[in-house]
């Protein structure tokens, strides 16, 4: 067994340390509600409860289930924290009584959970955490669709996007995840006897989220989940105890890529593999010193493989290391690996009795893996033939001047230490002479590199020989110790010039790799202080220029998602033009976030590589590299560096993006802060002469002594209190939405009837609506809602001023109110509609109305300063609803009018008991009742007779609707 790693040892001994002072978080894990979270949490509890443990029900969801409610007997239940929010009294997990009361165990339900605005956290997850840090420990439960990383497929899947969730290192972090699993079957059946909803919400619910399908691929996505985690637990485990004997229990493959030209056999090979057996795959190349010296064609053919692997779905990893054996079987060992797919194609010649194939050293060092040899001989002899023909055909015109020369250089060094030697034959012992030669082959290999060093290896032991061995100036030997010198001279001749040359280029490619790693901690460097984007565009153009000696461009997109190029002072030395970049590939490259160009599959005849700039929340941009020697961005580590200089840039777009945004933020909720309160002052100081205005132009109705005014008078006194009483209404509005934006308008609810509401504003609003005809149908079985019914009427007069301003004077305003259930099972709402017959709304204006200072019309006569919406908005987000706007349409498509129109929630109305009229007393019983609109309480109130047409010329109509 190995020494163990230290920093593993001092890493682990801290974990452990901290998990011994942090409570446990076990986490009942289920693909989706109803399969019986809480119900085993609960179980779980109660268990512990009987062993002794202080058990604590923090907060848990029994959603009105029999079942879960019975499991609560008995256990202490935390009291749960008020909060106020748009002004309904909303019950919280109270984190400070949980901390105070600090029992052993404690039950927090949903995990996933949002809290309260006012809370001490956004996230329920968040106490969970405080309370670990506490070293309480905790019971709590999630669903599948609640994990951040799965949140997009499972909205792919059932259409319905799920905005509560939960970050996948918390479920990480989990100490123990007990998964609660139930077949679909069982939970559609327990969905339609009402144990997981109410049963008009469960009918909602199967026909939307809860769809066999659904639940089937969920329930896949939860175990699938789950065995991960329960996968890199063991894997933590063996590296914990240092257990380097493989544990077989999931099935993971590694296929050995290398240079031969198998490589892409072995990789379908492993892919079929893979299939059949349901597998994880990762495709693996190690670098030795040896594979780097080899050409750049031949290692071509690693980057082909692992394009390929990656392409049929493979993790594709690249090592280092000088024994290829050795380094694979350390990774598959740290990896859990199962099986090694590895050529078992022999090796031919000499060099088959010398040493082993990789599968056979792989078979004899890794008893514990299985190796599949999968036989690719056809393939490597064919491909060696070609070879071999190439390099035939191409002596003499591809032998270059320079490796004459260094052969020539290494022939004359020998030469001189011969000529210096003979000077010295009969001073010094031969075994001196010896050492001279040793070093000249350091020198050789070190300078001109390893043939040469090869070349005079021989050389000396034949010069030593020939002139310095007796019988001199010849090779016959007179003793034959000197054969065991010759042999013994040979072969540490030779490995020196083996060590030599193969340090030398180790040092060069340290030296490289040493160099570009600075390069990339001085661009890191320089991004991490730039603030703006055009310094980073220049950061990142001149240092993967100086890198990788290219001419670079960095394209970033418009706001149409255009990419295009964005040069800052260019320099024609670093900076591809316009004329050599492709914006048409470039736009591919950041439309499908992969690569294209020169090396890849997608449009290789370009001559510029063009990369994406991934960032963590979306790609920011496109990267084109063009090189005089594009060959060289094809090799596997140049690669990998291009893609690292490629996300460092990404980061820095991304984080100058945000910083942009906070600073736009911070600029608007000032402005806003300076406009609500401008608004507010305003408000305040014309309030008052307003007031006094609308009361003397009152006064003015009546002459001086109670006589009548002139036809005159009486139209200038008319004029200005209406005026004044418009001037009143705008200045409201402007108070109405200060107090709206600053929070401190509190809702006064109350449960109230919708016609009533109806009534009272038709019936303020009775001069505006002057000549046109209103229709309210409001269905008589319509619920009472828990509203603030002075700022809902308030609501009602603003659609209604809106509708009156873009309508003809003799035009009909219909105000529709209906009942509407959630999708999924979700709550009631009632929803009212606002349809006049005007000439309907801007194309594209449909949200943009709703925003303050916002008008249909841009130049307009009509009078208004846009913030009636606005306030329509604030308010009914207020009640917890929603508001919009469309265009009405005829059958033939054409625009007849527009629709405003807003949802209130409908919870169930409280019962209310009534007295029993007694039969003898008919008369004294109907006139001692309250009539329906007497009370918003009222039960009477709720039945209603749907309102007809009702003219508005008469004042007093308005009563009537």
């Amino acid at each position: 067994m190995e020494r163990p790693d230290p920093d593993a040892l001092l890493d682990k001994i801290q974990r452990d340390e901290e998990k011994r002072h942090r409570g446990r978080l076990k986490v009942f894990f289920g693909a989706s509600a109803g399969v019986g979270k809480t119900f085993a949490m609960l179980q779980a509890a109660r268990r512990r409860l009987e062993e002794g443990v202080d058990v604590v029900v923090g907060l848990v969801e029994t959603h009105g289930r029999k079942e879960t409610l019975a499991l609560l007997d008995g256990l202490d239940i935390l009291p749960s924290a008020r909060f106020e929010h748009r002004g309904r009294q909303l019950a919280e997990f109270d984190l400070d009584a949980a901390l105070a009361r600090k029992p052993e165990l404690i039950l927090v339900d949903e995990l996933a959970h949002s809290n309260v605005q006012g809370s001490r956290h956004l996230k329920r997850w968040q106490d969970v955490h405080e309370l670990l840090d506490a070293g309480i420990d905790v019971y709590t439960t999630v669903n599948v669709q609640h994990l951040e990383s799965l949140n997009d497929v499972v909205g792919q899947i059932t259409g319905i996007r799920v905005w509560e969730t939960v970050p996948d290192r918390v479920f990480d972090l989990a100490d123990e995840v007990t998964l609660v699993d139930l077949p679909a079957e069982e939970l559609l059946d327990r969905l339609r006897e009402g144990k997981v909803y109410l049963p008009h919400q469960a009918e909602n619910a199967v026909r939307n989220f809860f769809r066999k399908g659904n639940l089937i691929a969920l329930r896949e996505l939860a175990l699938r989940r789950t065995a991960d985690r329960v996968d890199a637990q063991m894997r933590e485990y063996r590296a914990d105890q240092s257990i380097e004997r493989i544990w077989q229990a999931r099935e993971r493959i590694i296929v050995c890529v290398g240079a031969g030209p198998e490589s892409t056999t072995l990789v379908r090979a492993a892919a079929r593999l893979a299939s059949s057996l349901k597998a994880d795959w990762l495709a693996v190349y190690v670098e030795t010193p040896k594979l780097q010296r080899l050409p750049d064609a031949i290692r071509k053919r690693t980057l082909d493989a692992l394009k390929l692997a990656s392409e049929l779905g493979a993790e594709t990893v690249t090592l280092q290391g000088p024994d290829a054996t050795l380094t694979l079987i350390a990774y598959a060992r740290m990896r859990n690996v199962s099986k090694l797919v590895v050529g078992a194609a022999p090796m031919s010649g000499w060099r088959g009795w010398l040493r082993r194939s990789t599968g056979e050293r792989l078979i004899r060092e890794a008893r514990d893996i299985d190796v599949t040899l999968v036989n690719s001989g056809t393939v490597r002899e064919t491909a060696e033939r070609g070879e071999a023909v190439a390099r035939l055909a191409g002596i003499g015109a591809g032998s270059g001047r320079s490796t004459f020369v260094s052969y020539s250089y290494a022939f004359g060094i020998c030469a001189a230490i011969t000529i210096v030697e003979s000077f010295f034959v009969d001073h010094i012992s031969l075994a001196n002479l010896v050492m001279l030669y040793l070093l000249g082959t350091i020198f050789t290999a070190a300078k001109l590199g390893r043939g040469p060093g090869v070349m005079f290896s021989f050389l000396g032991v034949a010069a030593f020989d020939f002139f310095f061995v007796p019988p001199r100036m010849s090779f016959t030997v007179s003793d034959t110790q000197y054969l065991l010198t010759f042999g013994v001279m040979l072969m540490t001749s030779l490995t020196i010039s083996h060590l030599t040359a193969s340090l030398q280029r180790q040092a060069r490619i340290a030296t490289m790799r040493e160099r570009r790693t600075g390069a990339m901690f001085a661009m890191a460097r320089e991004l991490g202080a730039a603030l703006q984007t055009a310094q980073i565009i220049e950061v990142g153009t001149r240092h993967v220029a100086e890198v990788f000696q290219a001419r670079v461009a960095i394209l970033l997109p418009d706001s149409g998602e255009k990419v295009r190029q964005k040069i800052e002072n260019p320099d024609e030395a670093l900076t591809l033009d316009a004329s050599t970049v492709d914006l048409d590939i470039a736009q591919w490259v950041y439309d499908q976030q992969k690569n294209a160009g020169h090396g890849t599959d997608t449009l290789p005849a370009a001559p510029a590589l063009y990369l994406p700039l991934k960032a963590p929340m979306r790609t920011r941009g496109v990267i084109a590299i063009l090189s005089p020697r594009m060959e060289e961005l094809e090799i596997p580590e140049q690669r990998r560096m291009i893609d690292t200089f490629a996300s460092q840039i990404a980061l820095a777009l991304e984080r100058v993006h945000y910083v942009e945004i906070a600073q736009d933020a911070l600029v608007s909720m000032e402005s806003e802060r300076l406009r609500n309160s401008l608004l507010s002052a305003i408000s305040h100081d014309l309030r008052t002469p307003l007031t006094s205005i609308v009361g003397f132009a009152s006064m003015l109705a009546e002459a001086p002594g109670g006589g009548p005014l002139g036809e005159r008078e009486q139209e200038l006194a008319d004029a200005i209190h209406d005026e004044a009483l418009r001037m009143t209404g705008l200045v409201t509005n402007l108070l109405d939405m200060a107090r709206l934006q600053e929070g401190s308008m509190r809702l006064n609810r109350q449960w109230s009837s919708i016609e009533e509401v109806v009534g009272s504003a038709l019936s303020g609003c009775r001069r505006m609506l002057a000549g046109r005809t209103i229709e309210a149908r409001v269905p008589p079985d319509l619920p009472l809602v828990q509203l603030d019914a002075v700022l809902v009427e308030r609501l009602f007069a603003n659609l209604l001023e809106n509708a009156s301003k873009y309508t003809p004077a003799a035009s009909r305003i219909s105000i529709v109110a209906s009942t509407r259930e959630g999708e999924a099972g979700g709550e009631r709402y009632v929803k009212v509609e606002v349809q006049d017959s005007g000439p309907g709304l801007p194309a594209g204006m449909e949200s943009r109305l709703f925003e303050k200072f916002t008008r249909g019309e841009k130049e307009s006569a009509k009078p208004g300063i846009g913030l009636g919406l606005a306030i329509c908005r604030a308010i009914v987000e207020a009640h917890g609803g929603q508001i919009g706007a469309d265009n009405r349409c005829d059958a033939a498509g054409a625009v007849i009018g527009a629709a405003f129109w807003f949802t209130l929630p409908a919870t169930d109305a409280p019962t209310i008991e009534t007295e029993a009229i007694e039969d003898d007393e008919p008369g004294e019983g109907a006139q001692g009742a309250a009539p329906p609109s007497a009370s918003p309480a009222s039960p009477d109130s709720a039945v209603r007779e749907p309102s007809a047409s009702v003219p508005q010329s008469d004042p007093e109509s308005a009563n009537r609707t």
